[in-house]
């Protein structure tokens, strides 16, 4: 397990679905047909976007000074990591 600011996350994907998720048709239910899903997609695309950001977040560290010269994570990181965490897709381990 990898940790990110001295505690374990994980991504919820049940609280993903349910995030993006705006309704299910109640007439195709009721047809005896499968429901269909409807998602917001705004929502969708801003999931998406942050959780690349947090998979694919690299410190870039100066060889000759270490861990000194690094200045953390990117300010793109600390907002998606916070915006995740307070939606509840992002949860302590």
């Amino acid at each position: 397990m990898q940790t990110i600011f001295g505690e374990t996350y994980y991504i919820d994907f049940d609280r993903i679905e349910t995030f993006i998720d705006t309704n299910i048709v109640d007439d195709v239910i009721t047809s005896g047909e499968t429901p269909e899903q409807r998602i917001n997609i705004v929502r969708y695309e801003l999931v998406k976007l942050m959780l690349d950001i947090l998979l694919t977040e690299h410190d870039e560290i100066d060889e000759k000074m270490g861990m000194k010269g690094s200045n953390g994570p990117s300010i793109p990181f600390k907002l998606a990591f916070n915006s995740l965490l307070n939606k509840k897709i992002l949860n302590h381990y």
